[in-house]
């Protein structure tokens, strides 16, 4: 058995949206933009700061109101202008969309978005790479608008069509949040017709009810022999939680939700337990605290001597 973990927090604001928007940022200042903008569940508001600061541009991010806290301050700590939008990341990305129109500003995500979307690939360049030059036999990976998903699979054929790698299939699997699944329900439905739904899951930053690439990334599965598997969110953190035990990653909800799917999908035979699999961890835990911090274990209060500690690691269990 073969199981890989493409880890991307380690990347400069902690979530694989760095690779898309460093593409993002370079057109946009190709372009002309001197304002750098997006519509975002978190991660990519936060790059989008970064990027902008680190290029000397103005930045205005666009959140829904009940954004986790760590990713507001993961933004506002580049001195961004951050308007928060009363109502879901569907409702911010309409408005974003009508934005686009009226304001000479890159929304990296919409105006900027062919661009922007590319970036991704690379995550497929560096699995093959990593992996002695070839393909893993299967992939899980979140989907929130789709787009992650249908980029890491391209950039995995790209690499087969300059004969870097061999052109064995690889299987493409989709993971979901139950209380955001549109692109999975499809799928389960037997249809590619993605029905829009109103998000309800503590992985935020998948919470995505009206997904762009929803329809490319079912032909993507259904292209590859892959497949889309939703999970419920006390799966979610017993996921993040397992993931950071075992490895010593802490992942953010959408890591979590990656390798819930992966257990789902093998309990119901869904899932190849034999084959070479990578799961895609795309953002940091410090962005999603508020998931588990009732899930997790609390410091043993003592008072400064020896004995104080003997007894407490004692009652403990220690």
């Amino acid at each position: 058995r073969e199981l890989w973990i493409k880890n991307d927090t380690m990347n400069p604001t902690w979530s694989f949206k760095d690779r898309v928007v460093a593409v993002a940022s370079s057109c946009a200042r190709q372009f002309g933009f001197e304002t750098l903008a997006c519509a975002s569940t978190g991660n990519l508001a936060n790059s989008v700061a970064a990027h902008a600061a680190r290029g000397g541009m103005r930045a205005v991010v666009f959140i829904p109101h009940d954004l986790e806290a760590g990713k507001v301050l993961g933004s506002a700590i580049y001195d961004p202008t951050i308007v928060a939008v009363n109502g879901s990341y569907d409702d911010v990305n309409r408005l974003c969309s009508e934005l686009a129109d009226a304001r000479h500003w890159a929304f990296v995500n919409i105006n900027v978005r062919p661009y922007y979307a590319e970036g991704s690939r690379t995550l497929g360049y560096e699995v093959a790479e990593q992996l002695g030059w070839r393909k893993p036999d299967q992939c899980i990976v979140p989907m929130a608008s789709g787009a992650l998903f249908t980029k890491i699979y391209k950039g995995l054929s790209e690499f087969a069509d300059l004969g870097l790698i061999d052109d064995a299939p690889v299987r493409m699997y989709g993971a979901q949040a139950e209380g955001c699944s549109p692109i999975a329900t499809a799928h389960a439905a037997g249809t590619m017709n993605v029905r829009p739904v109103k998000p309800r899951t503590i992985a935020k930053s998948l919470a995505i009810g009206n997904p762009a690439d929803g329809y490319y990334a079912l032909k993507v599965m259904e292209e590859s022999g892959g497949g889309a598997v939703a999970v419920p969110d006390p799966e979610i953190v017993a996921a993040m939680k397992l993931l950071a035990e075992c490895e010593g990653v802490f992942a953010e909800t959408a890591g979590g939700v990656t390798l819930a799917a992966l257990r789902k999908g093998l309990a119901e035979g869904r899932i190849d337990p034999e084959a070479a699999t990578v799961i895609f961890i795309t953002g940091g835990g410090l962005k999603t605290t508020d998931a588990v911090e009732g899930d997790v274990s609390r410091p043993i209060q003592i008072e400064g001597s020896l004995r104080s500690f003997e007894d407490a690691f004692a009652a403990a269990g220690g």
